[in-house]
């Protein structure tokens, strides 16, 4: 059999995900991917882990019986590297980038 995963890695996940989520400001629109270069590198992780979970999915389509802990706990996993990136910035005196749209008569 295929090893599983235990749940309660999901909730050690989660509850550091409160932990830090705790510490940082409230977001202010979408954060755009970079800062320091830790925290640079945690948005990097967190699109990995973002194309492994598409890859989960698409092998669950396929008919392939998954361990349903797997998919939750890379979508956690993904999550907890956002808020460990805001963290790092918030630390570094970094300053978060929010997405602003711009009108298409600007340039």
């Amino acid at each position: 059999p295929a090893p599983t995963l235990p749940e309660v890695c999901i909730r050690e996940l989660e509850q550091a995900i409160d932990t830090i989520d705790a510490l940082l400001p409230p977001w202010r629109g979408f954060v755009l991917p970079g800062g320091c270069p830790a925290a640079a590198q945690c948005h990097v992780c967190r699109t990995v882990c973002r194309r492994a979970e598409r890859c989960i999915l698409r092998l669950a389509e396929e008919g392939i019986t998954l361990d349903t802990i797997l998919l939750q706990y890379i979508n956690r996993l993904s999550d907890y590297l956002f808020v460990l990136a805001r963290k790092i910035n918030l630390a570094q005196e970094g300053h978060e980038k929010i997405w602003q749209k711009r009108c298409a008569l600007e340039k």
